[in-house]
């Protein structure tokens, strides 16, 4: 296998994070602060560059070390960085303490997660109210200003997994699958056997985008609904597959109830589909669903990294009136609709409209490959780049 921390650790030193600017300003307001992400996407590398007094939890004599230090750590002015913290449960009643204790002190601990607080019932039950999550993603676009689009759209953005060094792209995402399904899953609860995982997997992939029909899956897999469902819940959990749920408002249309189901990481949704280049990319028939998930997760990766994290969805009528992503930033409502073409028409902004003025959304972005941008001040026809610059700008 080629997963390997070390060239992360390269990697995420020459690209600076974002979103380390967030953490720091969160360490100033809380006493401590939860990074939170999928495995492999930096938050160790981003972690050390903050802190040297640092605990691995998943190895044991990290944790007696831990344990044996702990009255002196709680005593000293450092920030205490704890990775894999859900792997040491005990760790959350006294980290209650701690902070119990002083209040007033902030900054004092940042816990290094890879699976999201539904997964994680110490947090919610010990640490409510007392700390900050803050979500580490992949690299995004505007991180990677010299890397063409088209790598990070064919083989995503994980620092190891080929946007940086191309050769290895397929087999890093694949090891990577392997790793989660033999060890990470079982590990933090979900019993299901790996087989059965790396077949849901790539059940998972063939529906990428589209909505989400729980019986299907399960009926193909031999499993129920139920299972199938508390099986996605933990790849939702570990930040592997999104679920954008559908927006209801209150129009004289029929809609579109059940969410829709998209991998967050576009190179391992590629991989799981055999595509090797980006040739292939675009002779498939999804192309177009890929390119939809990844422009909605840029933008909502983004978004997450300048602080101002939204509750996204999407809408759609039985008659067919769609908008791709909607979500409300700075008390506007935006609909976003997502094209792959490099001359948009007409006729795709006149859909996007009558969507929208159902919705009453106050801006409609049509999200494309084009080259020729025109703004105004509610209708905006653009590429990716492009309008992920208006969200990282200053104002």
């Amino acid at each position: 296998m080629i997963l390997q921390n070390r060239n992360c650790i390269l990697f995420c030193m020459i690209i600076a994070r974002k979103i380390k600017t967030l953490v720091q300003q969160r360490l100033k307001s809380y006493p401590a602060v939860a990074l939170i992400g999928p495995r492999q996407s930096g938050k160790t590398t981003l972690a050390r560059s903050l802190s040297t007094d640092y605990f691995d939890l998943e190895q044991e004599p990290e944790q007696l070390r831990l344990d044996v230090q702990w009255p002196s750590l709680i005593k000293t002015k450092r920030l205490i960085v704890l990775d894999e913290a859900q792997s040491w449960p005990e760790l959350f009643p006294r980290l209650r303490g701690a902070i119990d204790m002083e209040r007033q002190r902030l900054g004092r601990f940042l816990l290094l997660g890879s699976v999201s607080p539904a997964l994680m019932k110490h947090v919610s039950e010990s640490l409510a109210g007392r700390l900050s999550l803050v979500e580490l993603t992949p690299l995004t676009l505007t991180e990677l200003p010299d890397i063409p689009m088209t790598e990070l759209w064919l083989r995503g953005g994980f620092p190891d997994g080929g946007v940086l060094t191309s050769d290895r792209y397929p087999q890093w995402q694949k090891d990577y699958l392997d790793l989660m399904t033999q060890r990470d899953l079982p590990s933090w609860g979900l019993s299901a056997k790996p087989q059965v995982m790396q077949r849901l997997l790539r059940m998972l992939a063939a529906v990428h985008g589209q909505l989400w029909n729980a019986s299907q899956i399960g009926q193909s897999l031999g499993l129920s609904y139920h299972t199938v469902n508390t099986y996605v819940h933990f790849l939702e959990g570990t930040f592997l597959i999104r679920k954008l749920q559908p927006w209801f408002a209150n129009v004289k249309k029929r809609l579109v109830r059940s969410p829709k189901c998209y991998w967050r990481d576009t190179g391992i949704l590629h991989s799981l589909l055999g595509v090797q280049d980006y040739e292939t990319l675009l002779n498939q028939p999804w192309v177009g669903a890929s390119w939809e998930g990844f422009v909605i997760g840029q933008i909502l990766d983004t978004l997450n990294m300048t602080g101002w994290p939204v509750d996204p969805w999407f809408f759609r009528t039985a008659d067919g009136a769609e908008i791709d992503l909607m979500f409300r930033y700075k008390n506007k409502l935006w609909a976003i609709e997502v094209k792959l073409t490099s001359n948009p028409s007409l006729q795709d902004f006149d859909s996007l409209n009558r969507a929208a003025d159902l919705v009453g959304a106050d801006k409609r972005v049509l999200v494309s490959q084009t080259t020729q941008s025109a703004v105004g001040k509610m209708q905006i026809s653009c590429s990716l780049q492009e309008l992920l610059e208006m969200f990282v700008k200053p104002e």
